[in-house]
């Protein structure tokens, strides 16, 4: 008869050759599998870090979660060894995401914010060397930097450290309007003075004015991210023609916009919604197009067309023309 004690060396001696090389492999590797998976999944854009205000060259910065940061500026490179299409800004949530536009060349990138900086100048954002690389510029260039909600895919390509999808370039004609908001050093906002006082500094009558005072006018309201509306600053002028009015080139006096769409037509294509009827109507005398009252704002659109085919081509023309944010409207 064998002994109790024999026997039980025996059970937890097979019980050690049944288990796999290395022990229990599972609970080892698990948390480094669950790791990974938080740095690269949705799970690593939160929780969202704002931050208590500190100070840059006597200047305070008050980090907060605005949707609505569209400014114009130039660009510095981030510290050494920052990696991946990252950047570091002083006032954004981190991580954010921002769409990064050269103004020299109308090249537009998705970056993700994730570091509080530059922490000297007055630079609008500091980019890491892989990002300056893809926007094809070097520090120093102006840019436009705006606050964005891209997709999910996007967002997993920069949080693995890759290149997300080039965003569309903007026009020739816009890019002359947002250097003209270029101040000489720092960053001004677009279409938002109070933009000027997130970022530390309290807004300058010269800022404002640059700004353009009569800029209450928002982009057509019907797209998908609200952080993508166009700020009015950049509204009107879009095409060279509003540009060349801007310039007082011509002296004929452009005819008045047309009557609004009768309901002989089922669609339109709208360009914008101004709270400013002035803007409305010389935005609708460039397209040759009418205006539609609704609420406190004036809706530019042009049409109508009896069918969703002739309203797409004409569509595709004012894109073509620069007016990027043109949509389609059923007046059904």
């Amino acid at each position: 008869m064998k002994s109790p004690i024999k026997t039980t060396l025996a059970v937890v001696t097979a019980l050690v050759a049944l288990a796999p090389a290395g022990g229990t492999s599972y609970a080892k590797d698990q948390p480094d599998d669950t790791s990974s998976s938080v740095r690269t999944g949705p799970a690593a854009d939160y929780p969202v870090v704002i931050g208590e205000p500190y100070v840059i060259d006597g200047v305070t910065y008050t980090p907060i979660d605005t949707m609505n940061y569209d400014q114009v500026g130039y660009v510095t490179e981030d510290a050494p060894g920052a990696s991946g299409i990252t950047g570091a800004h002083r006032i954004l949530p981190l991580p954010s995401y921002v769409e990064v536009t050269s103004l020299d060349s109308g090249r537009t990138i998705l970056v993700r914010l994730e570091r509080r900086g530059p922490m000297t100048g007055d630079g609008l954002v500091a980019l890491s060397a892989p990002t300056l690389a893809q926007l094809g510029v070097v520090a120093g260039a102006p840019i436009r930097m705006r606050r964005v909600n891209p997709p999910e895919d996007h967002r997993a390509d920069l949080r693995a450290g890759n290149e997300a999808p080039l965003r569309m370039d903007t026009p020739a004609g816009l890019l002359e309007v947002l250097r003209r908001r270029l101040p000489e050093q720092g960053a001004a906002p677009l279409g938002d003075p109070r933009q000027a006082m997130v970022s530390g500094k309290e807004p300058t009558e010269s800022i404002v004015m640059a700004i353009d005072p009569t800029s209450e006018a928002v982009m057509t309201s019907e797209r998908t991210e609200p952080e993508d509306v166009e700020q009015a600053a950049v509204a009107a002028p879009m095409t060279p023609g509003v540009e060349l009015a801007e310039a007082g080139e011509g002296a004929a006096e452009p005819a008045q916009p047309s009557s609004p769409p009768t309901a002989e037509g089922g669609y339109v294509v709208q360009l914008g919604a101004f709270a400013i009827r002035a803007n409305a109507e010389k935005l609708a005398r460039e397209v040759d197009g009418s205006i539609a009252t609704s609420g406190r704002f004036s809706l530019v659109r042009v049409g109508p067309f009896t069918s969703r085919g002739q309203a797409e081509q004409a569509l595709a023309k004012l894109r073509a023309r620069g007016y990027s944010d043109a949509l389609i409207h059923s007046l059904d």
